[in-house]
């Protein structure tokens, strides 16, 4: 049950559509510009860099503060579910915002908001995430790809951290927690299948970060 509750306690926060709003104080609908897609990339092609930023951080923090609420309610009371109940309270925040109801189910790719739930449960996969993610825009200049990387390394470093007892559960809590994030990272791959086409017809759009995009 405390499951399914921090699961509908992230859906709840991942509603809050950062680009959608941004987009509507600047009396543009973030779902009919560029890709039509409500997430930090097409806000960053379509309304500029400072948008970009804007809604990229929006969406990091909502998972954030998310999990931050979660375990004021639930993971002080049970420290040894307290990983686990963070990665369930992500994946429900991932959802909301990939499936927002109010929006027909249409959001965004949950790229940012994954980001989110690596930044509540690990430093050093944070710091591996943001070095690769960086490195490979600024090599490729796919978003997509440097995001499919990270998702990789999600679910790899979380693996392999749990197994050096890093997130101090025992061995059928951590099965389920490898569960979740890879069900996180299985929806974000999923979310790009029109990308990884691309990438590997090599028709995928490029996104510049110093310069300005077309």
């Amino acid at each position: 049950m405390v499951r399914l509750i921090v699961l509908l306690i992230g859906y709840a926060f991942g509603l809050f559509q950062t680009s959608y709003i941004y987009g509507r104080l600047h009396g543009i609908d973030i779902r009919k510009t560029g890709s039509g897609n409500a997430g930090t990339t097409n806000a960053l092609r379509t309304l500029g860099k400072k948008a970009g930023i804007i809604v990229m951080i929006g969406d990091i923090v909502k998972c954030i503060l998310a999990v931050v609420v979660v375990y004021f309610l639930f993971g002080r009371k049970q420290p040894e579910i307290d990983y686990l109940l963070r990665v369930y309270t992500g994946f429900g925040a991932i959802l909301g915002h990939n499936f927002p109801f109010y929006m027909g189910f249409k959001g965004g790719k949950g790229v940012a908001s994954m980001a989110g739930v690596i930044n509540t449960i690990s430093l050093p996969i944070t710091i591996i995430g943001n070095i690769s993610f960086f490195s490979t825009i600024a090599i490729t200049h796919y978003v997509s790809l440097a995001s499919l990387i990270v998702a990789a390394e999600f679910l790899i470093g979380t693996i392999i951290q749990g197994q050096l007892g890093m997130f101090h559960m025992n061995q059928a809590h951590l099965i389920e927690m490898y569960i979740v994030v890879g069900a996180i990272v299985g929806l974000v791959v999923f979310q790009h299948r029109g990308n990884i086409h691309r990438l590997l017809t090599n028709t995928e759009r490029k996104t510049y970060i110093f310069k300005k995009n077309s």
